[in-house]
Protein backbone atom coordinates (compact mmCIF):
# COMPACT_ATOMS: atom_id res chain seq x y z
CA UNK A 1 0.00 0.00 0.00
CA UNK A 2 2.81 2.37 0.92
CA UNK A 3 4.54 1.49 -2.31
CA UNK A 4 1.34 2.33 -4.21
CA UNK A 5 1.07 5.71 -2.47
CA UNK A 6 4.59 6.55 -3.57
CA UNK A 7 3.83 5.90 -7.23
CA UNK A 8 4.21 9.12 -9.37
CA UNK A 9 1.41 7.95 -11.63
CA UNK A 10 -1.00 7.94 -8.69
CA UNK A 11 0.08 11.41 -7.69
CA UNK A 12 -0.53 12.60 -11.25
CA UNK A 13 -3.99 11.05 -11.34
CA UNK A 14 -4.97 12.52 -7.97
CA UNK A 15 -3.73 15.97 -8.98
CA UNK A 16 -5.64 15.75 -12.24
CA UNK A 17 -8.80 14.72 -10.41
CA UNK A 18 -8.41 17.63 -7.98
CA UNK A 19 -7.97 20.12 -10.82
CA UNK A 20 -11.00 18.69 -12.61
CA UNK A 21 -13.19 19.02 -9.50
CA UNK A 22 -11.97 22.57 -8.85
CA UNK A 23 -12.53 23.58 -12.47
CA UNK A 24 -16.02 22.10 -12.41
CA UNK A 25 -16.84 24.00 -9.24
CA UNK A 26 -15.57 27.31 -10.58
CA UNK A 27 -17.28 26.78 -13.93
CA UNK A 28 -20.61 26.03 -12.32
CA UNK A 29 -20.27 29.00 -10.03
CA UNK A 30 -19.39 31.29 -12.96
CA UNK A 31 -22.26 29.82 -14.96
CA UNK A 32 -24.64 30.41 -12.08
CA UNK A 33 -23.55 34.06 -11.79
CA UNK A 34 -23.81 34.57 -15.56
CA UNK A 35 -27.33 33.18 -15.50
CA UNK A 36 -28.57 35.69 -12.95
CA UNK A 37 -30.26 38.95 -13.89
CA UNK A 38 -30.90 41.39 -11.04
CA UNK A 39 -32.96 44.52 -11.67
CA UNK A 40 -31.87 46.80 -8.86
CA UNK A 41 -33.90 49.41 -7.05
CA UNK A 42 -31.74 52.11 -8.60
CA UNK A 43 -32.43 50.81 -12.11
CA UNK A 44 -36.16 50.78 -11.43
CA UNK A 45 -35.98 54.38 -10.20
CA UNK A 46 -34.16 55.37 -13.40
CA UNK A 47 -36.80 53.64 -15.52
CA UNK A 48 -39.57 55.48 -13.65
CA UNK A 49 -37.76 58.81 -13.92
CA UNK A 50 -37.24 58.34 -17.65
CA UNK A 51 -40.93 57.58 -18.17
CA UNK A 52 -41.91 60.69 -16.16
CA UNK A 53 -39.62 62.91 -18.25
CA UNK A 54 -41.03 61.59 -21.49
CA UNK A 55 -44.72 61.57 -20.57
CA UNK A 56 -44.84 64.35 -17.95
CA UNK A 57 -46.52 62.02 -15.45
CA UNK A 58 -45.57 59.08 -13.23
CA UNK A 59 -45.84 55.55 -14.62
CA UNK A 60 -48.72 53.36 -13.43
CA UNK A 61 -47.96 50.01 -11.78
CA UNK A 62 -48.69 48.16 -15.04
CA UNK A 63 -46.55 50.57 -17.06
CA UNK A 64 -43.65 50.24 -14.64
CA UNK A 65 -43.96 46.45 -14.75
CA UNK A 66 -43.83 46.67 -18.54
CA UNK A 67 -40.68 48.80 -18.36
CA UNK A 68 -39.06 46.23 -16.09
CA UNK A 69 -40.00 43.36 -18.41
CA UNK A 70 -38.49 45.27 -21.33
CA UNK A 71 -35.31 45.90 -19.32
CA UNK A 72 -35.03 42.16 -18.61
CA UNK A 73 -35.58 41.39 -22.31
CA UNK A 74 -32.89 43.89 -23.24
CA UNK A 75 -30.42 42.32 -20.77
CA UNK A 76 -31.14 38.80 -22.04
CA UNK A 77 -30.62 39.82 -25.68
CA UNK A 78 -27.51 41.82 -24.76
CA UNK A 79 -25.86 38.89 -22.97
CA UNK A 80 -26.76 36.38 -25.65
CA UNK A 81 -25.51 38.71 -28.40
CA UNK A 82 -22.17 39.04 -26.58
CA UNK A 83 -21.99 35.27 -26.10
CA UNK A 84 -22.50 34.80 -29.85
CA UNK A 85 -19.88 37.44 -30.64
CA UNK A 86 -22.35 39.67 -32.46
CA UNK A 87 -20.55 42.74 -31.15
CA UNK A 88 -17.44 41.88 -33.17
CA UNK A 89 -16.70 43.84 -36.34
CA UNK A 90 -20.00 45.73 -36.19
CA UNK A 91 -19.50 49.27 -37.47
CA UNK A 92 -22.42 50.76 -35.55
CA UNK A 93 -21.33 49.20 -32.26
CA UNK A 94 -17.72 50.28 -32.82
CA UNK A 95 -18.83 53.87 -33.42
CA UNK A 96 -21.05 53.83 -30.36
CA UNK A 97 -18.25 52.52 -28.15
CA UNK A 98 -15.94 55.20 -29.53
CA UNK A 99 -18.54 57.84 -28.67
CA UNK A 100 -18.87 56.51 -25.12
CA UNK A 101 -15.12 56.73 -24.60
CA UNK A 102 -15.12 60.27 -25.97
CA UNK A 103 -17.94 61.13 -23.56
CA UNK A 104 -15.67 60.00 -20.73
CA UNK A 105 -12.98 62.50 -21.74
CA UNK A 106 -15.66 65.15 -22.30
CA UNK A 107 -16.86 64.72 -18.73
CA UNK A 108 -13.32 65.20 -17.46
CA UNK A 109 -12.84 68.35 -19.56
CA UNK A 110 -16.04 70.12 -18.45
CA UNK A 111 -15.13 69.71 -14.78
CA UNK A 112 -12.59 72.52 -15.21
CA UNK A 113 -13.98 75.95 -14.26
CA UNK A 114 -12.29 78.76 -16.23
CA UNK A 115 -11.10 81.94 -14.57
CA UNK A 116 -11.59 85.39 -16.10
CA UNK A 117 -7.93 85.26 -17.07
CA UNK A 118 -8.55 82.02 -18.99
CA UNK A 119 -11.54 83.49 -20.83
CA UNK A 120 -9.78 86.79 -21.60
CA UNK A 121 -6.81 84.88 -22.99
CA UNK A 122 -9.12 82.78 -25.17
CA UNK A 123 -10.94 85.91 -26.36
CA UNK A 124 -7.66 87.58 -27.30
CA UNK A 125 -6.38 84.49 -29.12
CA UNK A 126 -9.65 84.04 -31.05
CA UNK A 127 -10.70 87.65 -31.54
CA UNK A 128 -12.14 87.08 -35.04
CA UNK A 129 -14.74 84.68 -33.63
CA UNK A 130 -16.23 87.39 -31.43
CA UNK A 131 -15.48 90.58 -33.34
CA UNK A 132 -18.43 92.98 -33.65
CA UNK A 133 -18.79 93.81 -37.33
CA UNK A 134 -18.72 97.27 -38.88
CA UNK A 135 -22.30 98.59 -39.01
CA UNK A 136 -24.03 101.35 -40.99
CA UNK A 137 -27.16 103.45 -40.85
CA UNK A 138 -27.70 105.03 -44.26
CA UNK A 139 -30.17 106.17 -46.90
CA UNK A 140 -29.83 105.66 -50.62
CA UNK A 141 -31.32 106.85 -53.91
CA UNK A 142 -31.26 104.29 -56.69
CA UNK A 143 -30.84 104.82 -60.42
CA UNK A 144 -31.75 101.92 -62.67
CA UNK A 145 -29.37 101.55 -65.66
CA UNK A 146 -32.11 99.94 -67.75
CA UNK A 147 -34.27 103.03 -67.40
CA UNK A 148 -31.55 105.62 -67.89
CA UNK A 149 -29.37 103.84 -70.43
CA UNK A 150 -26.20 105.71 -71.38
CA UNK A 151 -27.38 108.77 -69.41
CA UNK A 152 -27.38 106.98 -66.05
CA UNK A 153 -24.21 108.64 -64.73
CA UNK A 154 -25.26 112.08 -65.98
CA UNK A 155 -28.63 111.66 -64.29
CA UNK A 156 -26.92 110.43 -61.12
CA UNK A 157 -24.78 113.57 -61.04
CA UNK A 158 -27.87 115.75 -61.45
CA UNK A 159 -29.74 114.01 -58.61
CA UNK A 160 -26.64 114.15 -56.41
CA UNK A 161 -26.46 117.92 -56.88
CA UNK A 162 -30.06 118.20 -55.66
CA UNK A 163 -29.35 116.05 -52.64
CA UNK A 164 -26.20 117.96 -51.69
CA UNK A 165 -28.08 121.25 -51.94
CA UNK A 166 -30.87 120.02 -49.67
CA UNK A 167 -28.66 117.91 -47.33
CA UNK A 168 -30.71 116.90 -44.25
CA UNK A 169 -33.87 118.39 -45.72
CA UNK A 170 -33.68 116.25 -48.86
CA UNK A 171 -36.95 114.49 -49.71
CA UNK A 172 -35.76 111.35 -51.46
CA UNK A 173 -39.22 109.89 -52.00
CA UNK A 174 -39.55 111.52 -55.41
CA UNK A 175 -35.96 111.06 -56.52
CA UNK A 176 -34.40 108.17 -58.38
CA UNK A 177 -36.12 104.92 -59.23
CA UNK A 178 -38.04 102.45 -57.08
CA UNK A 179 -35.83 99.94 -55.31
CA UNK A 180 -37.02 96.60 -53.96
CA UNK A 181 -34.98 96.81 -50.73
CA UNK A 182 -36.20 100.30 -49.89
CA UNK A 183 -34.41 103.62 -49.32
CA UNK A 184 -33.40 103.38 -45.62
CA UNK A 185 -31.17 100.92 -43.79
CA UNK A 186 -30.78 101.11 -40.02
CA UNK A 187 -27.84 99.63 -38.12
CA UNK A 188 -26.98 96.94 -40.67
CA UNK A 189 -23.69 95.03 -40.59
CA UNK A 190 -21.18 95.22 -43.40
CA UNK A 191 -21.76 91.51 -44.07
CA UNK A 192 -25.52 92.09 -44.42
CA UNK A 193 -24.87 94.99 -46.78
CA UNK A 194 -22.69 92.66 -48.88
CA UNK A 195 -25.47 90.06 -48.97
CA UNK A 196 -28.06 92.62 -50.10
CA UNK A 197 -26.03 94.81 -52.45
CA UNK A 198 -22.96 92.75 -53.30
CA UNK A 199 -19.34 92.76 -52.15
CA UNK A 200 -18.34 95.68 -54.40
CA UNK A 201 -20.98 98.01 -52.95
CA UNK A 202 -20.12 96.98 -49.35
CA UNK A 203 -16.42 97.61 -49.92
CA UNK A 204 -17.05 101.06 -51.42
CA UNK A 205 -19.56 101.96 -48.71
CA UNK A 206 -16.82 101.41 -46.13
CA UNK A 207 -14.91 104.28 -47.71
CA UNK A 208 -17.84 106.73 -47.79
CA UNK A 209 -17.69 109.58 -45.25
CA UNK A 210 -20.60 110.16 -42.89
CA UNK A 211 -22.91 113.15 -42.89
CA UNK A 212 -23.17 114.02 -46.57
CA UNK A 213 -24.57 112.68 -49.82
CA UNK A 214 -22.01 110.99 -52.03
CA UNK A 215 -21.83 108.72 -55.03
CA UNK A 216 -22.61 107.17 -57.24
CA UNK A 217 -21.73 103.87 -55.58
CA UNK A 218 -22.16 100.90 -57.88
CA UNK A 219 -23.97 97.71 -56.84
CA UNK A 220 -25.22 94.59 -58.54
CA UNK A 221 -28.44 96.48 -59.29
CA UNK A 222 -27.10 99.76 -60.63
CA UNK A 223 -25.99 103.11 -59.18
CA UNK A 224 -26.75 104.49 -55.72
CA UNK A 225 -26.37 107.88 -54.11
CA UNK A 226 -25.78 107.32 -50.40
CA UNK A 227 -25.69 109.28 -47.18
CA UNK A 228 -24.33 107.53 -44.07
CA UNK A 229 -25.72 109.03 -40.89
CA UNK A 230 -23.94 106.65 -38.51
CA UNK A 231 -21.01 104.28 -38.75
CA UNK A 232 -20.01 101.94 -35.93
CA UNK A 233 -16.55 100.55 -36.47
CA UNK A 234 -15.82 96.88 -35.97
CA UNK A 235 -14.20 95.96 -32.64
CA UNK A 236 -13.38 93.13 -30.32
CA UNK A 237 -15.92 93.35 -27.46
CA UNK A 238 -15.09 93.22 -23.78
CA UNK A 239 -15.41 89.88 -22.05
CA UNK A 240 -18.41 91.12 -20.05
CA UNK A 241 -20.33 91.64 -23.32
CA UNK A 242 -19.72 88.17 -24.74
CA UNK A 243 -18.96 86.04 -21.67
CA UNK A 244 -21.54 83.34 -22.47
CA UNK A 245 -20.28 82.91 -26.05
CA UNK A 246 -16.64 82.86 -24.97
CA UNK A 247 -17.36 80.33 -22.23
CA UNK A 248 -19.21 78.10 -24.69
CA UNK A 249 -16.32 78.19 -27.16
CA UNK A 250 -13.75 77.74 -24.38
CA UNK A 251 -15.59 74.63 -23.12
CA UNK A 252 -15.71 73.22 -26.63
CA UNK A 253 -11.99 73.82 -27.14
CA UNK A 254 -11.22 72.08 -23.83
CA UNK A 255 -13.34 69.10 -24.87
CA UNK A 256 -11.51 68.78 -28.17
CA UNK A 257 -8.14 69.01 -26.43
CA UNK A 258 -9.15 66.44 -23.81
CA UNK A 259 -10.39 64.04 -26.49
CA UNK A 260 -7.17 64.36 -28.46
CA UNK A 261 -4.96 63.86 -25.38
CA UNK A 262 -7.06 60.90 -24.28
CA UNK A 263 -6.71 59.34 -27.72
CA UNK A 264 -2.95 59.97 -27.90
CA UNK A 265 -2.46 58.38 -24.47
CA UNK A 266 -4.41 55.31 -25.60
CA UNK A 267 -2.59 55.18 -28.94
CA UNK A 268 0.76 54.83 -27.14
CA UNK A 269 -0.35 51.34 -26.03
CA UNK A 270 -0.49 50.11 -29.62
CA UNK A 271 1.82 49.52 -32.54
CA UNK A 272 -0.03 50.55 -35.69
CA UNK A 273 0.82 49.01 -39.06
CA UNK A 274 -0.90 50.20 -42.22
CA UNK A 275 -0.35 47.80 -45.08
CA UNK A 276 0.22 49.09 -48.59
CA UNK A 277 -2.53 48.59 -51.13
CA UNK A 278 -1.62 46.01 -53.76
Amino acid sequence: MRKLLREPLLHFLLLGAAIFVAYGFLTNRSSDEAGKIVITEGQIENLAAGFARSWQRPASADELAGLIRDRVREEVYYREALALGLDKDDTIIRRRLRQKLEFVSDDIAVQTEPTDADLNAYLAANADKFRVALRFTFRQVYLDPEKHGDDVRRDAARVLAQLVAAEDEADISGLGDSFLLGPAFDDVSASDVAKQFGEVFAAKLSGVHTGKWQGPVESEYGLHLVRISERREGRVPALADVRAAVRREWDNARRLEANEKFYQDLLERYTVTVEDLK
